[in-house]
């Protein structure tokens, strides 16, 4: 992180954040801008395809999730969605009264209960994320491989820090650190 030191003269305040390079500043406020649009756009496109799914956007979420694991428990899915055990409980519950998940007994506990993805589970999955793919490609069309590169490395740390900042042990409310 970039600072400076306060004004020559300045008193010094107790349990003062440090004053930032005002450059830090200002990126910092044009990356917040541009994400909150970005973001935007992103849950507008993903509500919008409700209807084309028959899922909700924190269903797909939560398919896609369970697919790629193969199997969760209900507190990692929770983990995974960031939300709470019950709310990640009620959007597992709406993909099973759907038929694109079914809750088994853990293999190696009884008590707990996995959710699993269905055939039709899978290939609703397969056919989200290859609409995906082709919308991302077309995005990703405009740019050349060496942006593209770029865009991938920065897009994913910037998702590993924001993950970082956010406490996801499951079966509790995430907390932002």
């Amino acid at each position: 992180m970039t600072t400076t030191t306060p004004t020559q003269g300045a008193l010094p305040v107790l349990g003062a954040a440090p004053i930032l390079d005002p450059s830090l500043v200002e990126d910092a406020r044009r990356l917040a801008e541009g994400l909150s649009v970005l973001l935007r756009v992103i849950q507008f496109r993903d509500r919008d395809r409700v209807c084309c799914y028959d899922v909700s956007a924190s269903q797909c979420y939560a398919l896609k999730g369970v697919v790629a694991a193969g199997a969760l428990t209900v507190n990692e899915l929770a983990a995974y969605l960031y939300v709470d055990k019950s709310t990640a409980s009620r959007i597992a519950n709406g993909l099973v009264d759907k038929g694109y998940l079914v809750r088994e007994a853990h293999p190696e506990d009884a008590r707990v209960v996995r959710l699993q993805p269905t055939g039709a589970g899978r290939a609703l999955c397969a056919t989200i994320l290859g609409d995906e793919e082709r919308d991302y490609a077309e995005l990703l069309g405009d740019f050349e491989p060496p942006a593209r590169a770029e865009i991938h490395r920065l897009v994913g740390r910037l998702g590993r820090c924001f993950a970082a900042g956010v406490e996801a042990s499951g079966g509790r409310c995430c907390v932002v650190k």
